[in-house]
């Protein structure tokens, strides 16, 4: 892939700007990063944004880090990764650093205390859309199985409160068990 003059430059940019202005983790910024590399520059496909929040969320670390490490790889090979990375951990670092030499007057404030209560129920307005926008293609191509296996692991964590660790495990398993199964069948079928 031919990168053009400022793409590096570009990708930064384009980090920086959605980790500075997203709060609430990985999980609100992975929605600006699908409307942006997917939806308004084609830079990614749509199931291949998917598989990288997947992995994101299984691999340990943060999400938003996961996420760029994967975006910038697949972009722009190490140099795209390095940069990716720096353009998303570059903001809370250097909000962070301003904030501690503050930190006594923020906990103190019963404005800003509101300020940041109002912030928790946008940021679960954002996660609820996450999960209806990540939901939404496989509901419209009736890959129901992969909707029940999503409402389950909800259910398991949320209601039931099984630790997410052997929800992840279980969720790799029955991925593992499912690929194998379809790769058998398509053996059969290419015998025949």
């Amino acid at each position: 892939m031919q990168k053009e003059k400022y793409f590096y430059f570009k990708l930064f940019w384009y980090m920086f700007r959605l980790s500075a202005c997203t709060l609430g983790g990985g999980y609100v910024i992975v929605p600006f990063m699908r409307d942006l590399f997917v939806d308004r520059l084609h830079w990614i496909a749509e199931e291949e944004m998917l598989d990288y929040v997947a992995l994101s969320q299984s691999a340990p670390g943060a999400v938003a880090v996961n996420a760029s490490v994967m975006v910038g790889y697949r972009l722009g090979g190490i140099r795209g990764l390095l940069v990716s990375v720096c353009g998303t951990v570059l903001p809370p670092l250097l909000l962070l650093s301003v904030l501690s030499y503050v930190y006594s007057f923020f906990i103190t404030n019963a404005v800003i205390a509101g300020i940041l209560k109002g912030m928790q129920a946008c940021i679960a307005a954002v996660v609820a859309d996450v999960v209806v926008s990540l939901a939404s293609p496989y509901i419209k191509t009736r890959k129901f199985l992969s909707v029940v296996l999503m409402a389950a692991a909800f259910l398991a964590v949320a209601v039931w409160k099984v630790n997410a660790v052997y929800v992840v495990l279980a969720g790799m398993g029955i991925g593992i068990f499912l690929t194998v199964l379809k790769q058998k069948r398509g053996m059969k079928n290419g015998l025949s």
